[in-house]
């Protein structure tokens, strides 16, 4: 999951090229806040209504697909850029920086399905209390996941510059990223409406 491109990938190591690692890192620290607040919520029950209301978890699903197939689309139409691709923005204060990393994770569709229906397959009554068993994968997940975005803040200008020196491999790099993206759409979109668990 961390590995597949998405929004907050894309914003990181953008801000990272354009502004410095120091930037990428202020801003993957709204992004950890972002993840804390998905599991919270989930571990207060939100995932209760998805349950009680599969219509809600239907359409949030598909409009999350949708969104991660266009997200596959600015990657291969022509004239697409990679997320490692040197571009231009302007400066931000460390506030803003953290502000938008934070919103970008509350609105990354890829984290809410994360949350809402992934992590909870992986509970099991029979091995404890649900509700800590839910809170110890967030929390691994949260960490894993700051840590791989670390490292591709840290790797950013590096990677840039190999891929304005090498566009053949930016090339395939936007491809491959295109190809994750509409694989993790169809999955998306394809699995079971009811594989929502409530975490009491």
């Amino acid at each position: 999951m961390v590995l597949t491109p998405g929004p907050n990938m894309i914003y990181l190591v953008s801000r990272s090229i354009a502004q410095g690692r120091r930037a990428g890192l202020t801003s993957l620290a709204g992004v950890a806040l972002g993840f804390l607040v998905y599991l919270f919520a989930v571990s207060a029950g939100i995932a209760t209504v998805f349950a009680l209301v599969p219509e809600i978890y239907l359409a949030i699903k598909l409009a999350g697909a949708g969104y991660l197939l266009w997200l596959a689309w600015k990657a291969v139409r022509p004239g697409g850029r990679s997320a490692f691709t040197a571009r231009e923005l302007a400066p931000d204060g460390p506030r803003k920086l953290f502000l938008m990393g934070f919103l970008t994770c509350l609105l990354n569709p890829k984290v809410a399905i994360l949350y809402i229906s992934l992590l909870p397959q992986f509970v099991d009554p029979a091995r404890g209390h649900v509700g800590v068993q839910g809170l110890l994968l967030g929390l691994t997940q949260i960490a894993v996941g700051v840590a791989g975005n670390a490292f591709f803040i840290v790797t950013a200008g590096s990677v840039a510059g190999f891929f304005n020196r090498h566009p053949l491999w930016q090339r395939l790099h936007r491809y491959a990223m295109g190809a994750a993206l509409t694989g993790f759409a169809v999955r998306i979109a394809t699995e079971r409406t009811d594989a929502a668990v409530a975490l009491p």
